[in-house]
């Protein structure tokens, strides 16, 4: 019997069981009986009925093993081996030829029982064999499949150059996005499959339009959209799978009912549509084109915020945002991008700046560097190796105008690892020569020097420590700002860079271990409201005191984005916590919340549930708006309303209304809200009650 059933298979049991004890008693008083019975008028002996009960203790034996199997068999022959020895004791001892019947039935009994036991272990390893035959069947069936599928996505990737891979990547994204929706595997595998073939339309489209580098035509752009046609047209006559014709079909609809080919809105796109409409736009973006390189993944995050309820299913497009927030290193994109920037701290240069390495970060953590520079042959007079200090999106150093304006690129300066240094576009350079002691330069037999070099960054200063062997250069750097990232790109003129080896020490330095050879950059030199100003120079990097939520609060205050803000999210953050101190990361600190006014919501689903609802009103201007009016700044106010261990929050600015209601699990009785953010000013902070 089968798991599920296993109530029910222990009342059958005990039935039977009960059955067959109830007539082994009856049997006994029966057949002892010299009394009569009266049937329709005449007189029947009582001991007439033993044969009958027999029968039916029989019976409930054969039942048993019918029924249960191989249980039932057990029990059965238990009962008929612990009978033969009375009866057969009985038989000799008495000579009484009256248990042969019951000897003979019980035989026959236990024949039955063992053909029946025999017969249905034959039809069970039958129908096995069956299930197994049609398992192997649906495998093969799959197998088939999955080539046929295969094959269809290679002749789509062999159309176009720039997107080999994108189909499987596309597909891998979707299966992924499937299981955070909590999809079952059958439907992933559904999922999954429908995306591979979600461009197969592709195939009816010529090659020329494919492959076109620069705008299409209006007419070319008309013949690409044809392609989720073409796919319906092809995939629907597979009839077993009518899913896959679905993604194909209506993977190009958008969530505002502005796509094509059919112009359906909302939840009217069939759901496995929409799950692949994000994941092919994501791969879009972080893939490279014939007409573009791949996107930085801040971007590409911030497209996928900018299409949540125009573009995108508002809730796919957040699990997106939450596949790419845990996805630090950028490994969701194209294997040829990961391969090719994969380990290019080792670099030949000729002209200065022709090749640079790919960025490495500077922050509280010193990062320390050792490599080796080998001048090249024929040019002495090269100047060597030598550090571009910049920021970019894709930490990556660029010249191009139009990449350096898409990216953000700053450059801040060039320090030759002989000590010179061009100040590009930094407020002030101190460099300080510290000589050893009867020591020389560090120079290999072949010529090379060995350099090794410390960094650190703290706020708007950087400090770097150059050491040839010989001698040490402190360089100390005042930044423009504090807010921008700092990236090292080695390079130089005729040198070779090789043996590059990176380390980052695990503590943070103090933020004072820089000293300052300019004054602080600030953007809260004003008056203070009820509690102090806040300067966000990165994501929660500084944050506001804490302010108790006891039944109704109003907070207000004015906020500004810092110039350097490029992203939607760069805004102000409400942060919903508890800690003994009703500080943030104070003693027993607990996050509930973490709200963005730009409608995104963080939290923690162990200890807090979280209900977000974002209305764009018809006044919102679109997020390039938004943006410019967090740069020239606006006032605030966030009202919050708290009943036991919930917080409703509520606040709207330029036509993006937010309320978020926490509900806060266990027993919580101090609740707190903090100001933060991302790249933002927070001043003139007002608190009501």
């Amino acid at each position: 019997m089968k798991k599920t059933n296993k109530p029910v298979w222990i009342i059958t049991y005990i039935g039977l069981l009960a059955l067959y004890i109830s007539t082994a008693v009856f049997i006994t008083q029966v057949s002892k009986s010299g009394g009569f019975w009266t049937f329709f008028g005449m007189p029947v002996p009582v001991s007439a009925f033993t044969g009958v009960l027999s029968s039916i203790g029989s019976l409930s034996l054969i039942f048993l093993v019918v029924l249960l199997h191989k249980p039932g068999l057990i029990t059965a022959l238990i009962i008929i081996a612990f009978q033969f020895p009375s009866m057969t004791m009985s038989l000799i001892k008495t000579q009484n030829m009256m248990t042969l019947p019951g000897m003979c039935n019980n035989l026959l009994t236990l024949v039955a029982v063992l053909i029946i036991y025999r017969r249905n272990k034959m039809i069970d390893e039958y129908r096995k064999a069956e299930v197994e035959n049609l398992k192997e069947q649906q495998r093969s069936a799959m197998r088939l499949f999955e080539q046929t599928a295969t094959a269809l996505v290679n002749a789509i990737d062999a159309k176009d150059t720039y997107s080999h891979g994108h189909s499987l990547r596309v597909a891998e994204y979707s299966e992924q996005i499937a299981r955070l929706l909590g999809k079952d595997e059958e439907e992933c595998k559904r999922i999954y499959y429908a995306a591979l073939l979600h461009d197969v339309g592709k195939i009816g489209i010529p090659n020329t339009i494919i492959n076109k580098k620069g705008k299409l035509t209006p007419e070319e752009y008309e013949d690409i959209k044809q392609h989720p046609v073409k796919g319906n047209f092809i995939l629907s006559g597979i009839s077993r799978y009518p899913y896959l014709s679905l993604g194909a079909h209506f993977h190009h609809e958008r969530y505002d009912g502005k796509g094509y080919p059919k112009q359906l809105k909302g939840e009217d796109i069939p759901e496995i549509a929409r799950i692949i409409s994000v994941a092919d736009a994501y791969d879009a973006m972080s893939s490279n084109r014939s007409y573009r390189s791949a996107l930085p993944q801040q971007l590409v995050r911030e497209e996928i915020v900018k299409g949540a309820g125009t573009q995108f299913d508002p809730e796919i497009a957040k699990i997106m945002q939450n596949m790419i927030d845990q996805d630090p290193a950028y490994q969701m994109r194209e294997s040829d991008i990961m391969s090719e920037l994969a380990g290019k701290y080792e670099v030949e240069c000729l002209e200065f700046g022709q090749e640079v390495a790919e960025g490495i970060i500077v922050d509280r953590n010193i990062t320390k560097i050792r490599l080796r520079v080998t001048q090249k042959p024929n040019h002495p007079d090269a100047r060597g190796g030598a550090i571009i200090l910049f920021d970019s999106l894709d930490e990556r150093v660029h010249d191009d105008p139009k990449t350096v304006r898409e990216l953000c690129y700053y450059e801040y300066c060039t320090i030759w690892l002989d000590g010179p240094t061009e100040n590009k576009g930094v407020r002030k350079i101190e460099t300080e020569h510290i000589l050893h002691d009867d020591a020389k330069r560090s120079v290999e037999e072949d010529g090379s020097i060995i350099y090794e070099i410390e960094a650190v960054k703290c706020k708007d200063h950087v400090q770097m420590k150059i050491d040839d062997g010989a001698r040490t250069d402190v360089i100390t750097i005042a930044l423009p700002d504090s807010s921008r990232y700092v990236y090292i790109g080695l390079t130089g003129e005729y040198c070779r860079i090789s043996d590059v080896n990176i380390q980052k020490d695990e503590e943070q330095v103090p933020e004072n271990y820089i000293e300052r050879i300019a004054e602080e950059i600030s953007y809260i030199d004003v008056p203070a409201g009820d509690i102090p100003n806040v300067q966000v120079d990165g994501q929660g990097t500084d944050v506001s005191e804490g302010i108790a939520v006891d039944d109704q609060l109003v907070i207000s205050f004015h906020t500004m984005s810092l110039p350097t803000a490029r992203l939607v999210w760069h805004c102000p953050y409400i942060v919903v916590f508890t800690s003994a101190n009703g500080q943030v990361n104070g003693p027993d600190y607990q996050e509930f919340a973490v709200v963005r006014l730009d409608g995104e919501c963080n939290g923690t689903q162990e200890m807090a549930s979280n209900k977000l609802t974002v209305n764009k009103q018809d006044h919102f201007a679109g997020w390039d708006a938004w943006k410019e009016v967090n740069k020239k700044g606006f006032d605030c106010v966030v009202s919050f309303t708290r009943y036991e261990r919930t917080i409703t929050m509520m606040t709207e600015n330029f036509g993006i209304a937010i309320k978020n209601t926490t509900v806060v699990k266990g027993n919580v009785k101090n609740l707190y809200v903090a100001l933060t953010g991302d790249q933002c000013a927070l001043t003139n902070i007002r608190i009501e009650r």
